[in-house]
């Protein structure tokens, strides 16, 4: 079963069993993932719906930072409930071990040598890990790696 298809049956799932919560996320995906269909104009990949919801994670991360300054736990709460939600639609992320094992092999097909270089490695490394691994952990690896060197 594809994403949009698991959206499809939580989200009468949701509906069941009165889950407002979990129905309001749903909606929220099916809509965000019904609009980039609309944009690329084809049906979407498991790959290009992954993206959409990665995209919607990191909205929802960097609001659970406003919110947590602005001293909102109620929406601290709600927000930490819709990102477990999410996340349940994205492929387990990669072990430590492995993104450094990547990052390393990226770093020397680059030819990366300083920091200033990082662009090049990133860019070999996010093609590398495919979505299984957040860009800013992959940032903080590189600059450890070419910090050393």
């Amino acid at each position: 079963m594809n994403i949009i298809e698991r959206v499809d049956q939580e989200l009468k799932e949701a509906m069941k069993a009165k889950d407002e919560a979990k129905l309001s996320v749903m909606r929220l995906m099916r809509t965000a993932i019904k609009n980039k269909q609309i944009d690329v104009g084809h049906e979407l990949s498991d790959e290009e719906a992954q993206a959409v919801v990665r995209g919607m994670v990191k909205q929802g991360k960097d609001a659970l930072v406003d919110f947590t300054a602005g001293g909102r736990q109620d929406l601290v709460d709600k927000q930490n409930i819709e990102l477990g939600i999410l996340e349940t639609f994205l492929p387990a992320a990669m072990p430590a071990e492995e993104l450094e094992a990547l990052c390393r092999q990226a770093v020397e097909q680059s030819g990366a040598k300083e920091i200033k270089d990082m662009g090049k490695a990133m860019g070999v490394v996010m093609k590398l890990v495919a979505g299984r691994a957040d860009g800013n952990a992959v940032k903080e690896v590189i600059q450890k790696l070419l910090s050393t060197k």
